[in-house]
């Protein structure tokens, strides 16, 4: 195309909606160099402009081939959250020719804006008040920002193999290795793994800083070390480690080996000597790599659905996200050089406050500040207790208030009323004398209850979201992709706003996953393991795999929208379904090996595809690429398939592992086989009442979700959110009293100082998370040395009550 040469605009136009902002139509001639003929093209452009009061304003807005007023943002403050939906920038804009770049700058023309720009206080016509010339949208020849702040125009973006080096890789196989040991020591003596995510991006950072300080000062060349680079290594380190966890270390793998059958009994109805296969190392990698990348493709579609439609919050992934930006913001931003700041005195408080709660923690489970009954002893006993985490403190300074308040509701009807009322009727509904972990007594109404709610929010949504996805393809073929860039922008600040948002969209986009290889890649995958598992599990039979990958999607969709709610991974109640589905159908003929295997196919896929989620909400934040976002999860989970198991076996070999008065209890093994020999004799062994319970929970969570989308936006923003809800049912009602805790001081935070809170609560919130999460590691470290806390803080009545 020829360089255009701008003719002079009419006068302007002036919003009534919004006076003080105007539109000018320009007219771009087109000439051919041959001089052959010419081309006029008449389009309206929205410039910055404010209008004095003299203007008058047009019988009609908007201006001819202006978007419909359905579509533009109903008020300058929903200007921010409808840049998602703005048609797309062109992808070759003109360029001015050199002739209409020196033509007349008076107050009566308007220029027509190549580049969104930015409203600049005149100094020529005090009359017309501004002019435009500061671009917001950096030109695409000049590369957008990278290592530094957003939007900064200094350095390009690099392409998304550019992200992924060879110094990441190495960091990452380091860092995964130390993540799996930790996550292992953590699995086989309490159960409870945190999310170190957080953990990872800081440490990524630390290692490849110092390395590439250390070379330049002996006068090396070093390529810059970026936080696409940083994203890169975390994402790869969160799905080795990951592996650690759901590859079933301390839970179905431990449960099918020999020890774990003697303390059961061999006498126990159920189970059975045949029903045993000790841990292998070839089996374990083998295993590990036909289960664990199918969950990485069976949820890739719809990355921007969870990302950018629902703009799930994914708590952890945030913080991360924060933390890598905050180390690769340029010092001369003052906000960001603030926030860095802010970042890293919470970060500190929070390190120092988890150091000293350490020393009296004791041993056991009952020590310490974890377990202090800040609210008294009575309702310490039924969970409601503030434990002073930072890391669930931080969760709800980020979590929506919506959020954190289902939260706390699930609690107060589970642990304040549910359970105490299905408590009275032990020795009617089920038998008195069961154990704190028996699915046959109040434990089997925690777990069926939650996961009722969990599958009727998650089914619902999915629902939803085919629904509007075939609603989509259906209205794409009639939109026309030509129209004219009308943006209404308010100042200076809500159109840096506007516009880093969209830089995120386009690179969030820009290197698209194809949805038939995503298919194509499960499709493929899903028959290898079909073949292959009931070679390493045979009574698990093919058509039993094959079913499990059938409906795998569905779960790993509704874990990861839970995930992203609550920043909580079910991966493992997920596989309890898996485990009672298959044990029931197979029987007393292996019915416990089946059922365990299942188990792990479907965590696998659940955890996995959860973990990438999380990790694409990194990306987008980091302005990452989704494809080295993707590749970056296969090779970690690549490395997760050899290093998990390897780590495992230096403490399968080392320690006595499963001992029940050893320090490597691996309390959930012997709780996973129970479950396994109770799925084989069926649910209905469940106590009384507990399957009409669930059903109604279930109906409960589908209409709520009904009701939220029914009702005006007035109403629905009050309205509670079940999957939130169901996440203390099953765990208990001390993190939702942390993060309630959260939710109150943003909430107070907000009412005195709104724009402090928007720019730092994110940054506060990460430091408190990433302090609490760097602390793992040397807390792991004292725990592999057998180095205990000196004091034991317990609480108790006095001796006079």
């Amino acid at each position: 195309m020829p360089p255009p040469v701008r003719k002079s605009a009419p006068p302007m136009e002036r919003n009534p909606r919004y006076p003080k902002y105007s539109a000018s139509r320009c007219s771009i001639h087109y000439q051919p160099k041959t001089g052959a003929h010419s081309e006029r093209r008449e389009e309206t452009w929205f410039n910055t402009r404010a209008v004095s009061p003299g203007h008058a304003a047009p019988p009609h807005w908007p201006p001819r081939a202006a978007t419909p007023s359905s579509s533009r943002p109903s008020s300058p403050e929903d200007l921010a959250t409808s840049s998602s939906n703005l048609p797309p920038l062109p992808s070759t804009l003109p360029s001015l020719s050199p002739s209409s770049s020196s033509s007349s700058t008076s107050s009566d023309q308007s220029i027509c804006p190549l580049f969104l720009s930015r409203s600049i206080p005149s100094r020529t016509s005090p009359s017309m008040g501004t002019e435009i010339s500061e671009p917001l949208l950096p030109d695409p020849r000049k590369g957008g920002a990278d290592g530094g702040g957003e939007g900064d125009g200094e350095e390009r973006i690099p392409d998304w193999k550019d992200q992924i080096t060879v110094r990441g890789l190495a960091v990452s196989a380091v860092l995964g290795s130390l993540f799996c040991i930790i996550t292992h020591k953590l699995n086989l003596t309490v159960g409870i793994i945190p999310s170190l995510n957080v953990a990872a991006g800081l440490l990524g950072f630390f290692f490849v800083k110092s390395w590439t300080g250390f070379l330049s000062r002996l006068g090396f060349s070093v390529t810059p070390f970026t936080r696409q680079e940083n994203t890169v290594i975390q994402t790869c380190v969160v799905a080795c480690y990951g592996l650690a966890f759901s590859g079933g270390f301390g839970s179905y793998l431990i449960a099918m080996d020999e020890k774990t059958y003697q303390l059961i009994g061999a006498d126990y109805p159920g189970n059975r000597a045949e029903d045993v296969k000790n841990p292998g190392l070839g089996w374990m990698i083998g295993f590990l790599f036909v289960v664990s990348f199918l969950g990485l493709f069976s949820l890739v579609p719809l990355r921007k659905v969870m990302v950018m439609d629902y703009k799930l919050t994914y708590p952890s992934g945030t913080a991360t996200a924060m933390l890598i930006n905050s180390f690769h913001t340029n010092s001369g931003a003052e906000l960001a050089g603030k926030q860095v700041s802010c970042l890293g005195k919470y970060l500190s408080i929070s390190l120092s406050w988890s150091c000293f709660k350490w020393f009296f923690s004791g041993i056991g489970d009952s020590c310490g500040f974890d377990n202090f009954p800040s609210l008294g002893l009575t309702l310490f006993k039924n969970t409601f207790y503030f434990d002073f985490s930072p890391t669930y403190v931080g969760c709800g300074l980020i979590c929506p208030h919506i959020v954190n308040c289902s939260v706390l509701l699930g609690a107060i009807i589970s642990w304040g009323f549910l359970w105490p009322f299905i408590s009275q009727h032990a020795g009617d509904w089920y038998s008195a004398d069961l154990g704190s972990n028996d699915f046959k007594g109040l434990y089997g109404y925690k777990v069926f209850i939650a996961i009722s709610l969990i599958l009727g929010d998650g089914l619902y949504n999915l629902i939803k979201i085919i629904g509007i996805t075939v609603k989509e393809m259906f209205n794409k073929g009639s939109q026309t992709s030509n129209l004219p860039i009308i943006m209404e922008s308010l100042d200076s600040e809500s159109s840096k706003i506007v516009m880093e948002q969209r830089k995120r969209d386009q690179v969030f986009l820009k290197d698209r996953i194809p949805s038939w290889f995503a298919a194509s890649g499960y499709v493929g995958l899903a028959a290898i393991s079909t073949v292959t598992i009931p070679m390493i599990f045979p009574p698990l039979r093919w058509y039993l795999v094959l079913s499990s990958y059938i409906i795998a999607p569905a779960l790993a969709f509704c874990n990861s929208y839970g995930t992203g709610l609550t920043d909580w991974s079910l991966a493992s109640t997920y596989g309890k379904i898996g485990l009672f589905m298959m044990a029931s159908l197979v029987g007393s003929n292996g019915g416990v090996v089946a059922g365990l295997a299942a188990c792990g196919v479907m965590m696998a896929i659940v955890s996995t595809a959860a973990d990438l989620m999380q990790d694409f909400k990194t990306g987008y934040l980091t302005l990452s690429s989704a494809k080295s976002m993707f590749v970056s999860q296969l090779v970690g989970t690549a490395m997760g398939c050899i290093i998990a198991p390897l780590t495992f076996w230096l403490f399968w070999t080392a320690f006595d592992i499963g001992a029940p008065d050893g320090p490597y209890k691996a309390p959930y093994a012997v709780i996973f086989r129970e479950m396994a020999i109770l799925g084989i004799q069926g649910f209905s062994e469940l106590p009384k009442n507990c399957l009409a319970m669930c059903l109604g929970f279930f109906v409960a969570a589908l209409v709520i979700n009904l009701l939220r989308d029914m009702t005006p936006k007035k109403v629905s923003q009050f309205i509670p959110i079940p999957m939130a809800m169901a996440v203390p049912f099953y765990i208990g009602a001390y993190f939702a009293i942390d993060m309630f805790v959260g939710t109150v001081i943003l909430f107070i935070w907000e009412r005195i100082n709104r724009k402090d809170a928007e720019d730092f609560a994110g940054a506060v919130a990460s430091g408190l998370i990433c302090g609490d999460g760097i602390w793992i590691i040397p807390s792991a470290i004292l725990s592999i040395f057998r180095i205990n806390p000196p004091i034991c803080m317990y609480f108790g009545p006095s001796a006079g009550t």
